[in-house]
């Protein structure tokens, strides 16, 4: 297998042309390659300055999680630092995660930082939301967002070899002159989110958001919400 390892966007366009695989951190692929057979050539683009930015409001898809520190705001840092193990952790990217994985372990905290991709795609670099990224699944460039006035993550505990644990991720963002909050739940391996205005008090913001997507969540998925949106609310003020 031929690695390629681009330092420039059109260089890395040049091997998506030339068939080349994306690897990520390859923590996802590797056994299989090693039963099916390796790709001939394949690409990494953790050589590419616009793949590894990190700072408040961004991260770059070659980003691997264990640099994911308080840069960032507290609801991706928390859920780059509960991704498998510390080895895991090591190798594994952003772009990897998201677009490879089928867990998505870092969904969550993307969607309620309202974040967007930039990706790579045959025709150059273009920008889209997280809903395109999951469903199209093209090269991760990076992801940016405005930085949430507060933000929270819980993974519940999962039993072994059962689905995987619930997560609850929450971020409240100034909107025109108020505040909205945002809240993203996997459920198994379904994600649900659910956005509303929060400045009435927290009962209230809870029963807004009942009424959206989050809704249909089981009870047990719902009380954790609950008790995430009352912290949350509560930790900046707004109830």
């Amino acid at each position: 297998m031929l690695l390629r390892l681009p330092t420039s966007v059109s260089e890395a366009q040049e091997c998506l042309a030339e068939g080349a695989v994306p690897i990520g951190g390859a923590t996802l692929v590797w056994a299989t390659w090693q039963r099916d057979g390796f790709p001939e050539l394949a690409m990494s683009l953790r050589e590419l300055p616009q793949a590894n930015v990190l700072g408040r409001e961004t991260v770059g898809g070659a980003v691997v999680l264990h640099r994911i520190d308080d840069r960032v705001p507290d609801v991706l840092r928390l859920a780059a630092a509960m991704v498998g193990t510390g080895a895991v952790r090591r190798t594994a990217t952003v772009g990897g995660n998201l677009v490879g994985s089928t867990l998505r372990c870092l969904l969550p905290a993307a969607l309620v930082l309202d974040a967007r991709a930039t990706v790579l795609e045959s025709d150059g670099v273009q920008e889209t939301d997280m809903a395109e990224l999951v469903a199209k699944r093209p090269v991760l460039v990076s992801l940016r967002w405005r930085a949430p006035i507060v933000s929270a993550y819980r993974k519940l505990a999962g039993e072994t070899g059962g689905p995987p644990p619930l997560v609850v991720a929450s971020a409240v963002h100034a909107d025109d002159g108020g505040h909205r909050l945002r809240v993203a739940v996997r459920d198994g391996h379904d994600v649900l989110s659910g956005s509303v205005t929060c400045d009435t008090d927290a009962e209230d913001t809870l029963r807004a958001l009942s009424e959206t997507a989050l809704g249909h969540l089981p009870a047990s998925a719902w009380q954790a919400v609950h008790s995430q949106v009352t912290g949350l609310l509560g930790a900046r003020g707004t109830d």
